[in-house]
């Protein structure tokens, strides 16, 4: 879904809309925009409203014409925010444009369809579904760091999505996306997901059962969000990341292999049918890949660092202890299946995630958990208010949002009756 994606010419700044400013995309979007003021024209920045302070110097940096909170009681709050850091700038009485301000739960679509020529979404989660909806059907480029929308979304969002109109940020697929220029799409044999294994590597599933919060938020290489770096440690993220590539690059999942990497310089790769395979190298930093996507096909000069190949390096590829971490597998059915079983799949796992993080559940319950649910929805079981699985050829926005629901739901009842 990334090849005939037109290039913009050098001279033309791109207006560029970031949804999920204030996150660890956001912010390194932000930065890469910042150090190219020729190249890009931030208008429109989305956050939840729930560090105003930090979305406020966003706002008056880089002067942007909307702004969007998912929290409608934050916007009169919001409102004074920026008329105060206006007037401590030094902006006139008057002289301070207000952006305008979109809030509450559809704020994030409203401004996904702002005018602009690319819409970076970075939310967090399955709340990416509907900007990512939105961005498409406004006819926007888009970079798509939200990999949960494509996935709950699934044939929604393909069917929405011209040739070329989607552009991955994760790094793993932007760098298979950059492997493809080398080839032809009816040469690729194979796609390898490489994957650092998390700060858990090595470790049995009797060892993972002791696992606490904060030893899980410990990421060795990446800094992300809560979900993202939970998601990394119990390798649920690439299981995601699996059926993200399966539908972004239409590769049978059977032809896509996860391998674990600790260095996390080799991002993905791609196998040609003469037994070539490409890999796309760089340094762990994901300023490189956000700035492909807002870029694309462009490479912008200084995005982030390169290797160092003065010095002696050692780079592992290990295989994936699927007994340990049986996420992978798990995604693998989940996207076999499709329609909206990649939705509860990733539902469940949120739910269960969020309940980790309280101390509700243990480490290894979070994969167990979200297979029960997953097994009951494919069973037939729970048919009627989401719970019954349907086809992708059949599949609508109502019956993923219900059956998201309902996952959710059906997650917190799994882990109440547990602890009972």
């Amino acid at each position: 879904m990334t090849s005939g994606i037109a290039a913009t010419a050098n001279n033309v700044i791109r207006r560029i809309v970031i949804l999920g400013s204030t996150g660890s995309i956001g912010t390194q979007a932000l930065d890469i925009a910042g150090r190219n003021p020729d190249l890009f024209k931030i208008v429109g920045l989305s956050s939840t409203g729930a560090d105003i302070p930090m979305l406020v110097r966003q706002v008056l940096d880089f002067a942007v014409e909307a702004v969007a909170v998912s929290r409608a009681t934050t916007a009169q709050e919001l409102q004074l925010a920026l008329y105060a850091a206006a007037k401590s700038r030094g902006y006139g009485v008057g002289a301070f444009k207000l952006p305008t301000i979109f809030a509450g739960p559809t704020a994030a679509s409203e401004l996904a369809a702002w005018p602009c020529e690319v819409v970076l979404n970075g939310i967090a989660g399955a709340a990416g579904l509907e900007p990512t909806l939105a961005a498409l059907r406004a006819g926007h480029l888009l970079a798509l760091a939200n990999k949960e929308s494509l996935i709950v979304g699934g044939a929604l969002v393909k069917s929405l999505a011209a040739p070329g109109q989607i552009v991955p940020v994760d790094s793993e697929h932007s760098a298979i996306a950059q492997a493809l220029r080398g080839g032809a799409r009816d040469e690729v044999r194979r796609l390898v997901l490489t994957a650092s294994g998390g700060p858990f590597r090595g470790r049995t599933r009797e060892e993972l059962s002791e696992v606490t919060p904060a030893q899980a938020l410990a990421h060795p290489t990446w800094t992300m969000g809560p979900l993202v770096t939970i998601n990394s440690a119990t390798l649920m993220n690439k299981g995601l990341e699996l059926i993200e590539a399966h539908l972004l690059f239409d590769v049978p999942l059977d032809a896509i292999q996860v391998v674990v990497h600790p260095q996390s310089v080799v991002h993905s790769m791609v196998e040609f049918i003469d037994g070539s395979t490409l890999a796309q190298v760089s340094p762990p930093d994901m300023r490189l890949p956000i700035a492909l996507g807002m870029s694309w096909p462009d490479r912008i000069a200084g995005a982030g660092p390169s290797c160092d190949w003065s010095s002696a390096t050692t780079w592992e590829f290990l295989p994936l202890d699927e007994e340990a971490f049986p996420a992978v597998g798990l995604a693998r059915l989940a996207g076999t299946r499709g329609g909206t079983a990649p939705a509860v799949f990733n539902g469940a796992d949120e739910a269960c995630v969020a309940a980790f993080l309280t101390g509700e559940i243990g480490f290894v319950e979070i994969v167990d958990y979200v297979t029960q649910v997953l097994d009951e929805h494919l069973s037939g079981d729970f048919a009627g208010a989401g719970g019954g699985w349907v086809p992708g050829n059949e599949v609508s926005l109502e019956n993923v949002l219900a059956a998201d629901a309902w996952a959710r739901e059906r997650a917190v009842e799994i882990a109440g009756e547990a602890r009972r």
